[in-house]
């Protein structure tokens, strides 16, 4: 029997990814509908743009590195390394949210209060600990959900198929939006290369 707390912090997440803009997948999703794509067609041609590691696959970087750190002590240690050869941390940071990723904050109180002192939520709060002592940036819905699915005792992995799943909602909205418009989302190009010879 799933945890009610849990389950009431999982349909949350899924409301709160719902929807972001005009994100690579929903660009695709328009697209797609744009042409007049079936709704199914449409939802595959997003799931196509989710699949990479920066888009809906990004809560799996960020499973793997709550996975590492295993315990608070070793929060320190692997920030350090990452940090040392170059690598970004995943999970935290975002395009659109240069002063942090509201949605990540509000899944962060939801998890705070349905698993109070879960190992796997003081993992992920020493690592927000470690990058705010560093002053790298805030963490992110990714890392949010990935510290969900660790807590819940998910697959590697699970963060993505729930992306996917709140996900496909918001894709389907947007297409009844390009269908009701009738018209190709056709944007143009602009040379910008060496003059032709």
């Amino acid at each position: 029997m799933p945890d009610p707390a849990l389950l009431s912090a999982l349909q949350a997440a899924l409301v709160l990814l719902a929807d972001h803009e005009l994100a690579a997948s929903t660009l695709a999703a328009r697209v797609a509908a744009s042409a007049k794509a079936d709704p199914y067609a449409v939802v595959l041609t997003a799931l196509g743009v989710l699949g990479g590691p920066l888009h809906g696959g990004a809560s799996y970087g960020a499973e793997r590195l709550l996975a590492e750190v295993a315990e608070p002590s070793h929060a320190s240690r692997v920030i350090t390394e990452r940090v040392r050869r170059g690598e970004r941390i995943p999970g935290f940071g975002h395009s659109v949210y240069k002063n942090g990723d509201s949605r990540a904050t509000v899944l962060f109180e939801i998890l705070t209060h349905a698993a109070p002192g879960h190992p796997a939520l003081d993992v992920a709060q020493a690592v927000r600990k470690e990058l705010r002592r560093r002053r790298l940036p805030d963490p992110n819905i990714d890392f949010a959900l990935a510290t969900l699915t660790s807590l819940s005792g998910m697959v590697p992995g699970a963060g993505e198929a729930i992306f996917a799943v709140a996900r496909t909602a918001g894709w389907l909205a947007h297409a009844m939006e390009e269908y009701a418009k009738g018209t190709l989302l056709r944007p143009r190009a602009s040379y910008i290369g060496p003059p032709p010879r």
